[in-house]
């Protein structure tokens, strides 16, 4: 397999897993038990946690494609409960738990954890903190479920990272970028304050941002034979299908077709988005 097909068959299933992961309210259920309220502060701080203990504008700025509100909001109500790093290593093992209970048993997670692996070791992290930040979080030896779940939520990073770059690059803000994604009223739901319609024209920018976000990606896919990258795809599809180990297929679950622009976020949303 070339990278091309490779990118358009593995970015949007890898993105769309970790993002169940994100809006499960299992996860959420986590983040009470460990002692965050009901609502973002256990995604703010879990998720971004990686970059320590950092202003809120430099958390904002980091992750770009979430409006200030919402992230402001999660970040502030997380810092009284755990420092920064030790909620980055809470939500790893919320991400490695998550895994475990949505990973079928018949998966090849070992040789899934291998080619992963080289990919993540293949990226340049430069000017992509969050990426950066995961990749640094440390994987247990006796999980090989969870850790191929942890590299799933890594990769994705990766890629919202380049297309945050890639975005900005072609001339969009996030807030731009996620009204052209998403509409206004879907936006205003991820935390953009009173997000005013965006002209449609600038919608070729996005897609533009699209390709450049593959591009940002190849040097990773180049990394692995055309046979590894057919079976990195099995795999990713093995991985992610809908229907097994106790998920349901349904709307959240849909794939959308091959060129449609990704991220286009998912319009099933969970509780804790809108508490």
């Amino acid at each position: 397999m070339e990278i091309s097909p490779c990118l358009a068959a593995v970015a949007r299933p890898l993105h769309d897993f970790g993002d169940e992961f994100m809006s499960d309210e299992a996860t959420a259920e986590i983040g009470v038990r460990a002692g965050f309220a009901p609502g973002r502060g256990f995604y703010c701080r879990g998720r971004f946690g990686v970059l320590g203990e950092a202003p809120v504008a430099v958390v904002q700025a980091v992750q770009g494609f979430l409006g200030p509100g919402l992230v402001t909001a999660g970040w502030l109500a997380g810092q009284p409960v755990m420092p920064a790093q030790d909620a980055a290593a809470r939500y790893a093992r919320a991400v490695r738990a998550w895994g475990r209970a949505h990973i079928s048993a018949d998966v090849d997670v070992e040789h899934f954890n291998d080619l992963a692996q080289r990919l993540i070791d293949a990226a340049d992290p430069d000017a992509l903190p969050l990426f950066a930040g995961w990749r640094a979080q440390p994987y247990p030896g006796d999980d090989p479920v969870g850790t191929a779940m942890q590299r799933v939520h890594v990769l994705r990073e990766h890629r919202g990272a380049c297309h945050l770059a890639a975005v900005r690059r072609c001339g969009l803000s996030a807030r731009a970028a996620m009204v052209l994604n998403l509409g206004v009223e879907q936006a205003a739901r991820y935390g953009w304050s009173d997000p005013q319609p965006v002209d449609a024209a600038l919608l070729p920018r996005l897609q533009r941002a699209e390709r450049i976000t593959d591009e940002m990606q190849t040097p990773l896919y180049a990394r692995l034979t055309g046979r590894q990258r057919t079976e990195f795809a099995r795999l990713v599809e093995a991985l992610t299908a809908p229907g097994r180990a106790g998920r349901v297929a349904g709307p959240a679950h849909d794939r959308v077709p091959a060129d449609t622009t990704w991220p286009r976020f998912r319009s099933v949303y969970r509780r804790w988005w809108s508490e």
